[in-house]
Formats: structure tokens, sequence, C-alpha cells
């Protein structure tokens, strides 16, 4: 009895100390604005906007490969910076037309949206970020067909800011390092160009299967529509590969870029 009151007596006492520790997420969303407010003070003032998509990507791989991939490498890139938060993602971006359907409307469950809408979400989270006392906001862009968006826009609010001490960037390392460096990387290693592919091939399939399994149907594993590529001999280990390029690319990119100011 004696035993279990002292049990209960130091639980009641630790709960406020617990309650008083910094929060451990890199989560805007999951932080209170008090919460929030404090750790920009403290010296947390770069926040990483994740881009991601909602699209096709084959058979085997959920629509939603964009918006996880760059969420689960978003957090990676925030804590190796130290001083850095990560945004809701951003899911809805251009895709193609729609009337007729192009690129990849083509297929049921792709989502589209305006370039110049998405243009204006940029630019009104870019403010909010800044009204909230976030002196860097990055664009981590996931997805190729708005990369020219994510940088005109980041150019024109470095361009208002100027004299404000605040900056905008668009790191184009991160697209980069997925899309060139680590199919460059598989390729040393003896695998094929068409092989690698270019959307939902090997490389793609085998980054997904490194960030996040449950969205890859490894039992569909083919080439066919909406495959560039070949992802029957993708794997977690081969991704991981491209997992630690894209990290440490972003995380040097955005150092020399805040260095800059």
């Amino acid at each position: 009895m004696l035993r279990t009151s002292i049990l209960l007596l130091a639980m009641v006492i630790g709960i406020p100390a617990a309650r008083a520790q910094a929060p451990a997420s890199v989560f805007l969303e999951e932080l209170t604005w008090t919460e929030l407010r404090d750790l920009v003070k403290s010296g947390k003032t770069t926040i990483i906007v994740p881009i991601g998509g909602t699209e096709q990507n084959g058979p085997h791989m959920a629509l939603g490969k964009h918006n996880r991939r760059v969420i689960v490498l978003s957090e990676r890139i925030a804590r190796a910076l130290g001083n850095a938060l990560v945004a809701p993602v951003i899911a809805y971006v251009p895709e193609g037309g729609i009337s007729p359907p192009t690129e990849h409307m083509r297929f049921p469950g792709t989502i589209t949206v305006p370039e110049d809408a998405f243009e204006k979400i940029l630019e009104s989270a870019a403010r909010s970020f800044k009204l909230a006392g976030f002196r860097d906001i990055v664009f981590l862009g996931d997805h190729g067909g708005y990369q020219r968006a994510d940088k005109a826009v980041a150019g024109r609010l470095d361009r208002e800011w100027a004299s404000a001490g605040v900056r905008a960037h668009a790191i184009e390392e991160y697209y980069r390092a997925s899309e060139a460096e680590f199919p460059q990387l598989l390729e040393s290693k003896g695998y094929p160009e068409a092989e690698i592919g270019t959307h939902a091939g090997l490389a793609d399939t085998s980054l997904m299967l490194a960030v996040d399994p449950h969205l890859v149907r490894t039992n569909r594993l083919q080439p066919g529509m909406g495959v560039h590529g070949d992802p029957r001999r993708s794997n977690p280990q081969l991704g991981q590969l491209g997992v630690d390029r894209i990290v440490t690319r972003t995380v040097e990119a955005i150092r020399k870029a805040v260095a800059r100011q």
C-alpha cells in the first residue's frame, strides 16, 4: 500500500515537469501557438514549407507519394538543421489541364490547381510565417512541375522583404538530388537508365520504400501505364542512398542560403 502511494505521488509530481518540457515535434501543426511563439523566440527561425502533389504513380504506388515523401524528408532536414520547423504540406499543386485532361490528369485521383492559385498559396503561406516571426522561409518542392513557380514566388518576396531581414528561399538542390544525383548514383552501380526511370521506376519506387513502404504495393511492381522506368528491382536499401543524398544536399544548401544574408 505504501509503495503504491509513493508511486502515485511520484507520477503526480512528474506531470507538471513533463508538461513544462519543450515539445519534441518539429511540425508546426502539432504545436500550440504559445509553444510556437516560444520556439521562434528561442532561435527556431527557419520554416520549411514542404510542397508535394497528389498524382498517379503507377498501379503500385499511392497517389500521395510526393506528400508523404516531402514530409518525412523535411522532418529529417529540420532536425539536422537544428533551428527549423516544418509547415503543413501543400498537397494541391499544378498537375495539368482538366478539360481536356492532360499529363497526370488523365488518371483518376490526380488533383490539379491553376498555377496562379498555387503561387498565391505559396505567397500567402510565406507572409503568414513572416508574421509569426520566422526569418527564413524555405520552399522544398518534391515535384518537377512547379519548380519555376517556387523560384518565382521566393524571388518576388525576397525583393519585397529586402529591408526587413526576412528571406524566402526556393531550394532547388532538394529536387536536383532526387531527380539527377540519385539516378546518377544508381547508374554508377550498374543499373540502366531505362530501368531507373523518371516516374514510378526503380529510383522513385526505391525512395518510397525507404521513406514509407506502406504506400508501395510490392505485389504490383511492374512497368506499364503511368510508369516511366521499371520498378521490379526496387528496394529500401537503394532508396536509403537517395534519402541520404537528398537530406545532405538540402541541409548544405539551406545553410549556404541562410549564410548569404
